[in-house]
């Protein structure tokens, strides 16, 4: 399963074509509205997600609630799109003045317009915006009802926004994700989470933006998905790279990560027990579920750090593009705080490296021969 998006931050709309989608697997808008929604929750988000209220439009690959085998096409409308129809034509001639030539640190302005040879940074910021994470969250609510099908859940939560880090959590994947969803910043812990608001509010006072970081674990999965064989085989691969493409990301780990460095490898790895009831367990889960490029049975655990958004409402240093003259950087409205919505794309993007696995292990083309194949292979390693 595989996804492209298309679409600009104020252009009509943003779309996504997910490919490879197996017949039987029950989709409705809905189904798709309600990640998009948590997407655009959130507490420090800015202006842009007042005036939109995202849904989908199914455009092919469903028929009657459920996938057919064709690729899925997903349309999402951007309803501002009506203030920025001059700025944003696909025809006729560029307007005076509304070229954007001062390109904001840390943000993709500068190196694109280096990149595609440009003289306007909205030829960049437009595509590079976080606006198209929308996109990719729908393309993942699909990938999420296949897992879904084969019993997979697949959450998130913020473990930390700025400062402010909540307790450790002893073990992330069993956090309840209706506590994630009761908190403003999708935080399970109520006093973390009155902490980190107090974080975004000092953030926003000061004209600053703050980042912070979040946990994605996946339960359910069977041991074996990814490879060992072959570099392009291993699921830490592509599970790190796939988080690793959400917007202002800047690490991933995978279970006790980067901790593990500092420990002795008696304590760095997880045990192997049997019984007769579950089969192979590990009383620990440092790996954070993958060993050797593997799922090993155990919940996928994965920590990924935010950048702050580059976007301030006190710029920082920055050159304009016509007279090299030093300037402050352009303001585009955005937010104080995006981590919660960036779990929640990061989801998203797990969904759809784990659906892919699922796949490429037990078959693509329809659910009932998927689940067939995975049952199967299910008594085979069971004793």
């Amino acid at each position: 399963m595989r996804y492209v998006t298309a679409g600009e931050s104020h252009g009509r709309a943003l779309t996504a074509l997910v490919t490879d989608v197996p017949a039987g697997v029950a989709l409705s808008a809905a189904d798709v509205d309600a990640d998009l929604a948590r997407r655009q929750r959130g507490y420090g988000r800015g202006g842009r997600q007042s005036i939109e209220t995202d849904h989908v439009s199914i455009l092919s690959g469903v028929r009657f609630g459920t996938t057919i085998g064709s690729p899925v096409v997903l349309e999402i409308a951007n309803r501002d799109s009506g203030n920025w129809v001059a700025t944003m034509s696909v025809s006729g001639d560029k307007p005076a003045g509304i070229r954007e030539t001062h390109p904001r640190p840390g943000h993709a302005d500068l190196s694109g317009v280096l990149k595609i040879g440009s003289d306007d940074a909205r030829d960049v910021l437009e595509r590079a915006s976080a606006r198209e994470t929308a996109a990719r969250v729908a393309a993942g609510a699909v990938a999420r009802a296949f897992l879904g099908m084969l019993g997979v859940s697949v959450y998130s939560f913020v473990h930390s926004i700025g400062s402010v880090h909540m307790a450790f959590p002893p073990d992330p994947s069993a956090v309840n994700p209706e506590d994630v969803e009761a908190s403003e910043v999708r935080c399970p812990d109520a006093e973390s989470s009155e902490a980190m608001m107090r974080e975004i509010d000092s953030a926003r006072a000061d004209g600053e933006s703050v980042g912070g970081s979040f946990y994605v674990t996946a339960t359910g999965m069977v041991p074996g998905l990814g490879g060992y064989a072959e570099a392009s085989e291993r699921l830490d691969a592509a599970l790190t790279a796939a988080v690793m493409s959400v917007p202002a990301i800047k690490g991933v780990e995978i279970g006790d990560g980067f901790r593990l460095a500092e420990v002795r490898g008696s304590s760095a790895h997880d045990p192997i027990h049997h019984d007769s009831e579950r089969g192979y367990y590990r009383p620990s889960n440092h790996a954070g579920g993958l060993e050797g490029g593997m799922t090993n049975g155990e919940p996928l655990i994965l920590r990924a750090a935010m950048k702050p958004i580059p976007t301030l409402m006190r710029p920082l240093a920055s050159v304009d593009l016509d007279t090299l003259e030093p300037i402050d950087a352009s303001k585009e409205r955005s937010d104080v705080c995006a981590v919660p919505a960036a779990a929640v794309v990061a989801e998203a993007e797990v969904a759809l490296v784990l659906a892919d696995a699922y796949q490429r292990k037990f078959g693509a083309d329809t659910l009932v021969d998927i689940r067939a194949a995975r049952d199967a292979y299910v008594r085979r390693i069971a004793r």
